[in-house]
C-alpha cells in the first residue's frame, strides 16, 4: 500500500497493482476507517479498482497532517472486519431474446449455446470492483473466461436502461439509458439508481453480486419495459388464442 499526493488538494490511497478480490477487500475495509474518521477533513473519495482518490478540504487541515492522519487510521484498520460487512446483492434478470441483444455475437465468439451463456453468467458470483462511467455504473468481475468477449468496435447510441452487459472478463448493468459498446445479453425490471444513497446506487464498493434469472412474465410483472415491437407481437398472440 502507498500514499501519494496527487496535487495541492488531493491524494491518493494504490492499495495494489492488480486487480482482485484480496485488492476489492482491502478497499472496501479502507472506505469505512476513512469516512468515520477523517470525515470532517475530506471533500470527496473516489474509489476504483486498485485505488482510493481523496479531495481534502486545506481549510480545515494541512496536507501533511492529513497525510499522517490516513496513514494511522489505513495502518490501524481491521482487515478481518470487512468480511463480517461484505454485503451480497441479488439482482433478478430477464435473458429473453427481446432484450439479449448480443445473444448471437456472443454465441459466435464463445462457440456456446446462449442457454450455455446464461447458466454460468448467473451461477457466478462478482464483486463490485470499481463505480464509474456514469451514476449508478458498477464495473463487476471476474467473469467466466468462457464468457470473456471483448466490446463492440462500434458502440451503440442508446442501451436501453437496466440493460445488463459483457465486455472482457467484465459485467454490468447500464442504470440509465445511454450509448454503449458492451455486449448486451439481458436487463433488470430494476432501478438501480438510489439518490438517497452516498454514491447513488444500491451497488457498494466489494459488494457481492448475484444474478437470477427470471422469464418474461415475472419481468414485466416487476415493471420490466420490453421493446414496443415485442410487446405488440406478444399481445396479438393472445388475441390469436383467445379467438381460436
Amino acid at each position: 500500500m502507498k500514499v501519494a499526493q496527487v496535487n495541492e488538494n488531493s491524494v491518493i490511497v494504490y492499495f495494489s497493482d492488480t486487480v482482485s478480490e484480496q485488492t476489492a477487500d482491502s478497499i472496501a475495509s479502507a472506505l469505512p476507517a476513512i469516512r468515520a474518521q477523517l470525515e470532517q477533513y475530506v471533500v470527496d473519495i473516489v474509489p476504483s479498482y486498485t485505488s482510493i482518490l481523496i479531495s481534502v478540504d486545506l481549510l480545515t487541515i494541512g496536507m501533511s497532517d492529513f497525510c499522517q492522519q490516513l496513514e494511522q487510521v489505513l495502518a490501524e484498520r481491521s482487515g478481518s472486519a470487512v468480511f463480517s460487512q461484505i454485503k451480497t446483492i441479488e439482482l433478478p434478470v430477464y435473458y429473453g431474446a427481446e432484450v439479449a441483444l448480443d445473444a448471437e455475437t456472443i454465441c459466435e465468439h464463445t462457440g456456446l449455446t446462449f442457454q450455455q451463456v446464461v447458466d454460468i453468467h448467473s451461477s457466478t458470483t462478482y464483486r463490485v470492483y470499481a463505480i464509474g462511467f456514469a451514476p449508478g455504473f458498477a464495473y463487476l468481475g471476474n467473469t467466466d473466461e468462457r464468457i470473456a468477449i471483448p466490446r463492440k468496435q462500434t458502440p451503440r447510441l442508446n442501451v436501453p436502461a437496466g440493460s445488463l452487459a459483457l465486455a472482457d472478463r467484465q459485467t454490468a448493468i447500464y442504470p440509465k439509458a445511454s450509448p454503449g459498446g458492451w455486449q448486451v445479453i439481458g436487463r433488470t425490471p430494476l432501478n438501480l439508481i438510489d439518490f438517497e444513497r452516498e454514491n447513488l446506487s444500491v451497488f457498494e464498493m466489494g459488494a457481492q453480486v448475484r444474478f437470477k434469472a427470471i422469464d418474461r412474465a415475472t419481468f414485466l410483472k416487476m415493471g420490466g419495459v420490453l421493446p414496443i415491437e415485442s410487446v405488440k407481437d406478444s399481445a396479438q398472440e393472445q388475441e390469436g388464442e383467445h379467438g381460436a
